[in-house]
């Protein structure tokens, strides 16, 4: 299958062991095996690669344009292109397209089911995201640990206490849970995506950790 971008690898630097002799010089120690590439493979399973419609080709050009890499995940689904594609549609629509939930909403919802779940790839990549459109490295650092610790107004605790019911209960989810989003100033519609993003994510989270789906190592620096 595709592979992403390769992870920094540690420098192998000969090391010195102090000798007994004071200022005698040491004995040079073998340097220590580089690290394995934490994005590679992008997963763990064999499903080798499909040809890219120009659609997607275009797509992954953009990315790399835009980002400086292809998202491991978009790389992950390359084995089958109507997949890649029905993948790329879903998201953008729910995460990119006008909506009454702000894209930095969107994306504390992404993170909030993702620490349920304890998906490795969704928190990395998502909680990057946070820390982009919020500006504050805190805030994504409190998604991905626990958005309760988080000083968040009413509308968006009553939003992501929705979200990890829904998660975690869903058989759970009452009127009483849907007036309490209208009462914090969610329309219909509003509640309609915040379902969505958390039907997409809890899916995306286990397909990731069914996989071993690794993100881009880039991610863990950016936005802080």
């Amino acid at each position: 299958m595709a592979k992403g971008t390769a992870a920094l690898r540690n420098r192998p630097e000969t090391r010195r062991q102090a000798s007994k002799g004071g200022d005698r010089p040491g004995k040079a120690v073998p340097p220590a095996p580089a690290a394995a590439a934490y994005d590679d493979p992008v997963i763990a399973l064999h499903l080798g690669e499909a040809k890219l419609s120009p659609a997607m080709e275009a797509y992954f050009r953009r990315c790399q344009e835009k980002l400086g890499f292809v998202p491991n995940v978009l790389l992950a689904y390359a084995f089958d292109a109507a997949k890649l594609e029905a993948f790329v549609a879903m998201y953008n629509d729910l995460m990119l397209a006008p909506s009454g939930l702000s894209k930095l909403e969107r994306e504390m919802i992404a993170v909030a089911v993702s620490s349920q779940n304890r998906c490795y790839y969704c928190l990395t990549a998502h909680g990057q995201a946070v820390r982009l459109y919020s500006n504050d490295p805190l805030l994504g650092e409190h998604m991905v640990m626990n958005y309760r610790a988080a000083r968040l107004d009413k509308r968006r605790r009553a939003m992501l206490d929705f979200a990890v019911k829904l998660t975690n209960e869903p058989w759970a989810v009452e009127e009483q849970d849907r007036a309490l989003l209208r009462k914090a100033g969610f329309s219909d519609r509003d509640i309609w995506d915040i379902a969505a993003v958390v039907g997409f994510f809890n899916m995306s989270n286990r397909v990731a950790s069914a996989t071993d789906m690794r993100p881009n190592v880039v991610y863990h620096g950016m936005s802080r």
